[in-house]
């Protein structure tokens, strides 16, 4: 099997196992890393030699951008307290303890790669904490805060883990100049990210076609993480900055084949770059089993004592951190998402769920250093990294769904429940006001006035049928009814028209072209408008 069959493989593995993971209720990253091992322990399957320097720029520009997605610079804003608590101090506090802790269970490591261990080890993976979560049905703050820590800690563990690689390969330090280092790369994130972000919002503007502008926000991480790159600044930061740049200025409301598009684009993706990259975790057993070979009995405990430090200082770091959010949080009256009681901040402690940017990370260390010798124990940091992930993926992954049961940590489908007919009620009025400004305009016949405010009407209660008035309920669930039967016998119209169609491609002298042409506006019209 060479390399190219080899990653098909694992691209038909991220659409299998997803299903697959649902039946078995395991998580799908969890399985998706079991089948990576899986892979590796075939004998025609070949060591991945994908060159470390193209992992993280291929890897997490597509999944930090996905990621961002879900969620808002608001919201950001709103919980830039917990976030810093969580991304920032949490992510410092983590790799130095793991430092120290490397430095005592092997002895030549030295102080710059054990820092560069602790950086890549210290950040919990988000894209696996939410995929576990998301299904769990955890409060919707919880899954924010997770999402928001999973984003920013990314940022500060590889501006960390770059500076403490820097150390090792050019055998100097200074405590001045990685500061400086660090705000530097920072403010170079950020203005490329809004350099970016504007560019590409302006392109998108120009750029008519639903799928010319989804293949731009493809090219846009890539660029940001690039450029910021080249110009010595955080990649990660600058994606980070560009996408929820985006996400602001995206405010056009008849963009509705984009947003389409787009979504579904970038679920496509974010599943396939995922999948991929939990699977090199497994495949990336054997380089771990060579890196470990004849060091079984000094890497083994050494791992096993840098992953209990890693899953405690995160346990003894959330318990005040939290306590410290509640009280400031009362103290304040801001609307922020914190913890509610120490059973969802031990469920925060059990979701730091290691995974695709440690690995990358990882695999990253330089094979050298500048005065051509080998990186100081990099087998070692690979061995222990590893160990780390995977620990926690199985041993935190497979058990966050019973420690959820356990606690009884469910989110409030009430409070989404009562936002959802806020939104209901909110869309309904400007659909109410609008309509009054276009009858005052146009001077409509009273028959199609009453048509449209019965259709503005019918907006709201799509939404949420408690729009309707207590007495007109019973009418309007009637009515409701009819409405979606009459929408399924119209989909089963739609659907023989598409076959009619489909089957004229097949027929001589039909022009494939022209059926597509007709096929794609029977599609439109199939959308749901409603």
């Amino acid at each position: 099997m060479d390399q190219l069959t080899l990653l098909f493989a694992l691209l038909l593995g991220s659409v299998v196992m997803v299903p697959l993971a649902e039946w078995l209720r395991v998580p799908p990253p969890v399985l998706m890393t079991v089948f990576g091992g899986g892979l590796a322990l075939l004998p025609a399957v070949p060591n991945v030699s994908l060159p470390p320097e193209f992992i993280l720029p291929l890897v997490l520009p597509p999944v930090l951008y996905a990621a961002v997605q879900r969620t808002s610079w608001r919201q950001f804003a709103a919980n830039i307290r917990p976030i810093l608590l969580l991304a920032v101090a949490l992510v410092f506090v983590t790799t130095a303890a793991v430092a120290a802790v490397a430095q005592l269970v092997v002895p030549d490591l030295p102080l710059a790669p054990a820092i560069a261990l602790g950086a890549l080890v210290a950040p919990p993976d988000p894209v696996a904490a939410t995929a576990v979560a998301g299904r769990l049905g955890l409060p919707r703050r919880m899954v924010s805060i997770l999402e928001g820590e999973g984003l920013f800690n990314d940022v500060t563990a590889i501006t960390l883990y770059h500076v403490a690689v820097t150390a090792a390969v050019t055998g100097s330090f200074s405590a001045w100049e990685a500061g400086g280092e660090l705000v530097l790369s920072a403010l170079v994130a950020v203005l490329v990210g809004l350099v970016l972000g504007w560019l590409t919002a302006r392109l998108l503007v120009l750029l008519g076609d639903a799928t010319l502008r989804t293949g731009l926000t493809l090219l846009a991480p890539f660029a940001a993480y690039a450029v910021a790159e080249e110009l010595h600044g955080s990649g990660v930061l600058s994606v980070l900055v560009a996408a929820l740049y985006l996400g602001e200025r995206a405010t056009d409301p008849d963009d509705v084949t984009g947003r389409l598009t787009g979504q579904s684009f970038w679920a496509v993706m974010d599943l396939l770059v995922t999948g991929v990259a939990f699977g090199l975790i497994g495949l990336e057993l054997n380089v771990v089993l060579t890196a470990a070979s004849g060091r079984w009995g000094e890497l083994l405990p050494a791992a096993g004592l840098v992953l209990v430090a890693v899953v405690l200082v995160r346990l003894l770091w959330l318990l005040p951190a939290a306590w410290l959010a509640k009280r400031l949080h009362r103290r304040a009256n801001l609307d922020e998402d914190i913890p509610h009681s120490w059973r969802e901040t031990v469920i925060m402690w059990w979701s730091g769920i290691r995974g695709v940017a440690s690995v990358a990370l990882a695999l990253a260390v330089p094979l050298t250093v500048d005065d051509g010798g080998a990186f100081p124990e990099r087998d070692a940091i690979i061995f222990i990294a590893f160990t780390v992930v995977v620990g926690t993926l199985l041993i935190q992954g497979l058990t966050l769904p019973w420690l959820a049961t356990r606690l009884g940590v469910r989110g409030d489908s009430r409070h989404e429940e009562e936002l959802e007919h806020e939104l209901a009620v909110r869309a309904a009025k400007a659909a109410k006001v609008r309509l009054r400004e276009i009858t005052r305009e146009m001077d409509l016949p009273e028959e199609i006035s009453e048509a449209l405010l019965r259709r503005a009407y019918d907006i709201g209660m799509r939404l949420s049928p408690r729009v309707a008035e207590e007495d007109r309920r019973e009418y309007v669930t009637q009515r409701s009814q009819r409405v979606r039967e009459i929408q399924r016998l119209h989909s089963e119209l739609l659907s023989a028209a598409r076959r009619a169609v489909l089957d004229a491609r097949g027929e001589p002298g039909t022009d494939p072209e022209v059926v597509d042409r007709v096929l794609n506006e029977l599609d439109r019209r199939s959308l749901p408008h409603g």
